[in-house]
């Protein structure tokens, strides 16, 4: 996988932003809200993303997957090879943080962006 791939994913939801944080991650956004971050600055490519309660510790389990750094206890997760993933696990994915971040929205916001 490349960043690339990743950006076509997370630009093909609704309402998606993108933008560069602490000047080496990329960071794709819902609502201000983050739902995907890549690390730009580090071989081979790294990413962070939120999983459900119940799926934490089983992908943890996977090799080259651990609780993300400062947000694990949101249920934060990185991969530290995109490559680990194919890319339709990375969809899925991808697709499942999006809906828990903009799940959490508040209603105002949610509306704003025309979101469920």
């Amino acid at each position: 996988m490349q960043i690339e791939d990743l950006r076509r994913i997370c630009k093909s939801l609704h309402a998606v932003t993108e933008d560069i944080k602490w000047e080496h991650d990329l960071c794709f956004c819902i609502g201000a809200k983050m739902f995907l971050v890549v690390g730009l600055n580090a071989t081979p490519v790294s990413a962070s993303f939120k999983v459900p309660d119940e799926e934490f510790d089983d992908i943890l389990a996977r090799e080259g997957f651990m609780p993300a750094q400062y947000v694990a206890r949101y249920k934060w997760v990185t991969v530290d090879d995109l490559n680990r993933m194919r890319k339709a696990e990375w969809k899925h994915y991808i697709e499942q943080s999006y809906a828990l971040v903009s799940g959490k929205l508040p209603k105002k916001v949610k509306k704003e962006l025309g979101i469920g």
